[in-house]
């Protein structure tokens, strides 16, 4: 894992509460691993707050049994992102508990550091549609009061409901807000309040403002967002992957790239080493269908090219394989928030001949794009003995790439 950078003494800290099991939400992984769009959720959660610069160190408080799980999320952020990550710490039975370790552990970071955090922000793993308007209004209100948490207005009517299940009287709606993440609060404050519900023996407290509610402190609310929900229920993800899908629009990137023959005895085609009478000459490995896939990628994205992030001058690249760079483009999809469901490949040579090794490279592209084989189409053709790939003097490659991103 990358090792915490701070970028400001006067950031701000979060703890992130993701050690809980998720039993609501079905069968499977906890809830905070499960793929929303193809990627974790605690992905997108971190991925937005991070968002904010404003923001770092986080402390994130995980299950001692998810580390794979959590290392494997960790290790899909940038390095940017993964620099204001401090170590993830095992939360308690119960989210009070968890809360309590994150913050115990930002304690021991402040005073190895010699300063002390004058806020902190807590928020759900599993609140992955934290806005960006929302973070800013959570990070005010940390600056300007002691306890403050986000709430928004209660439309529903609320009933009573008794033992039996009867209705026992109506709730006076407009007086009930429901309540979200991320709270904000005065960091010395916050964990007192923690430690004292801890000694009392008190440990089911369902959030923060409780704790320091029990504590005698007063707390404000500020603004909510209706689409910050708390991810709960099996239903709540097939609702949020339908309205993250119906909120993406299609892109499409084109990618070309060529490699002249030269002595050799092998060639790189779909990241599988063929043998051939020649090489090409390239400054990594010449795969010209990874090359071009890339480029497809990029493009997508409107992000450069291959040579503008792999630049051939930089002795690093030298010979390199070309499903780094694939997975780079990917990478950056991902980062975007975005999602790759289609690629479409041309092969354009004389020899050699693409089918005997299809399914194999067919193999490698679904693994590096993410996608089923059923998303990938693969094709060769020959240029009827014309131009330099038809006079059998180097190779070439296009490539298609559609990708949804966030409008």
């Amino acid at each position: 894992m990358m090792t915490y950078e701070n970028p400001s003494r006067a950031s701000l800290p979060l703890v992130l509460v993701a050690a809980g099991r998720g039993h609501r939400a079905g069968e499977g992984l906890p809830k905070q691993y499960r793929v929303l769009m193809g990627v974790p959720v605690l992905v997108h959660t971190l991925r937005a707050v991070l968002r904010d610069e404003r923001i770092g160190p986080v402390q994130c408080v995980i299950h001692p049994d998810d580390l794979a799980l959590y290392q494997a999320c960790i290790d899909q952020l940038d390095h940017a992102g993964q620099s204001r990550l401090l170590p993830a710490v095992s939360g308690g039975q119960t989210r009070q508990l968890s809360v309590k370790a994150g913050l115990e552990a930002l304690q021991i970071r402040a005073e190895a550091e010699d300063h002390l955090f004058q806020s902190v922000l807590v928020h759900d793993a599993a609140r992955a549609f934290v806005s960006t308007g929302l973070l800013d209004r959570a990070v005010t209100a940390a600056h300007e009061t002691i306890a403050a948490i986000p709430a928004v207005a209660v439309t529903d009517t609320l009933k009573w409901v008794d033992e039996t299940g009867r209705v026992g009287g109506t709730a006076e709606r407009a007086r009930l807000r429901a309540v979200q993440t991320p709270q904000a609060f005065g960091f010395a404050a916050l964990l007192d309040a923690h430690r004292q519900a801890a000694a009392s023996g008190q440990a089911d407290l369902t959030d923060d403002a409780a704790v320091m509610e029990q504590a005698g402190y007063v707390v404000s609310i500020f603004a909510g967002d209706p689409h910050n929900i708390k991810l709960t229920l099996e239903e709540d993800f097939r609702m949020a992957e339908a309205k993250m899908q119906a909120a993406m629009i299609p892109v499409t990137g084109l990618g070309y790239d060529v490699h002249a023959f030269t002595t050799g005895d092998h060639v790189w085609l779909g990241g599988v080493k063929i043998a051939h009478d020649r090489g090409v000459r390239a400054h990594s490995d010449g795969d010209v269908i990874l090359h071009a896939l890339t480029d497809a990628l990029l493009g997508a994205l409107a992000d450069g090219d291959i040579g503008q992030h792999f630049p051939p001058s930089d002795e690093q690249w030298r010979g390199a394989s070309s499903d780094r760079f694939v997975q780079f483009a990917v990478d950056r999809i991902h980062q975007r928030g975005g999602r790759l469901v289609h690629v479409d490949i041309t092969l354009v040579c004389e020899t050699p001949r693409l089918g005997p090794h299809r399914t194999e490279i067919l193999g490698v592209l679904s693994r590096l794009c993410g996608l089923p084989t059923t998303k990938i189409g693969l094709k060769a053709t020959t240029s009827e003995k014309m131009g330099f790939t038809g006079r059998g003097e180097g190779l070439a490659a296009q490539a298609i790439a559609t990708v949804l991103l966030p409008d």
